[in-house]
């Protein structure tokens, strides 16, 4: 989810030089300065524990272009193509986003695996707030969240999630700290910038905190370390295997916040 969320950083920053100057120049609200990931030693990977392993993977599937020290993948030969965001499209991007983490904070909530229950009120929650940005969205611009299709990625995505965590605590795990981590980071800086764009530099809920982000990622980083420590190394090695599929699923909600989502 953060390479394409970086990808999408970089097509936004080309969009913004292109316009004219007085435009650019318009005041922000608030100016986020946030570090997705910065290069971490050998070192420093093991006093992290196992979240230091699935940072690791992570940023081997970024491109050398989005993380020079870390990225395992090549830059792509095709440059993204200039995205022009719309309201239209980011209130859809909103209401698919609101379908997979109403999936993570309903199987959380529920706890039919007693491991979820640690997880629980750990302030990353977000169905609250974008429910508060769609409301807004419908005052302010005469926007309706959408009704999902049946196959949309949103809903797609919160079935796979239903399933694995029955029957693959792991993965889930896998799922719960790369979306929810990626949105605190890389998703909290396209936010941003696409509100300079096309919000009037609104700040929206979904990127809001109760106070700093920081210790709400460590005391949830802390927690997964603890539970890694109940896991075999095979179950170690198959969170990790897991990966791919949560850029993969996070992935495909990201187009819908250029209006260019394929469903």
């Amino acid at each position: 989810m953060l390479a394409s969320k970086r990808s999408m950083m970089r097509s936004l920053q080309g969009t913004a030089q292109a316009r004219p100057a007085a435009a650019r120049a318009a005041p922000r609200r608030t100016a986020l300065r946030v570090r997705a990931h910065g290069a971490v030693s050998a070192t420093e990977l093991k006093k992290q524990g196992f979240i230091g392993e699935m940072r690791a993977v992570a940023m081997k599937l970024h491109t050398r272009d989005q993380a020079p020290k870390e990225g395992g993948q090549k830059a792509s030969p095709r440059p993204m193509p200039t995205w022009q965001p719309t309201r239209e499209g980011y209130v859809r991007f909103l209401a698919e986003s609101r379908a997979v983490y109403s999936a993570f904070e309903d199987i959380i909530s529920k706890a039919e695996r007693p491991e979820y229950e640690q997880f629980q009120g750990t302030g990353l929650e977000r169905v609250a707030a974008i429910d508060k940005d769609l409301a807004w969205f419908q005052e302010t611009y005469g926007i309706s969240a959408p009704q999902l299709p049946a196959d949309s990625p949103g809903l797609a995505y919160a079935q796979k999630l239903y399933g694995l965590a029955v029957s693959d605590p792991p993965a889930f795990i896998c799922h719960y700290y790369n979306y929810f981590f990626a949105h605190t980071a890389g998703g909290r800086m396209i936010g941003s910038k696409v509100s300079s764009m096309i919000l009037d530099n609104a700040e929206l809920e979904f990127y809001k905190y109760d106070g700093d982000v920081a210790p709400l990622l460590d005391a949830v980083r802390s927690k997964i370390n603890a539970l890694s420590e109940s896991w075999t190394r095979e179950q170690k090695d198959h969170c990790l295997q897991e990966t791919a599929d949560t850029f993969k699923y996070s992935g495909s909600l990201m187009p819908f916040i250029m209006g260019s989502g394929g469903h």
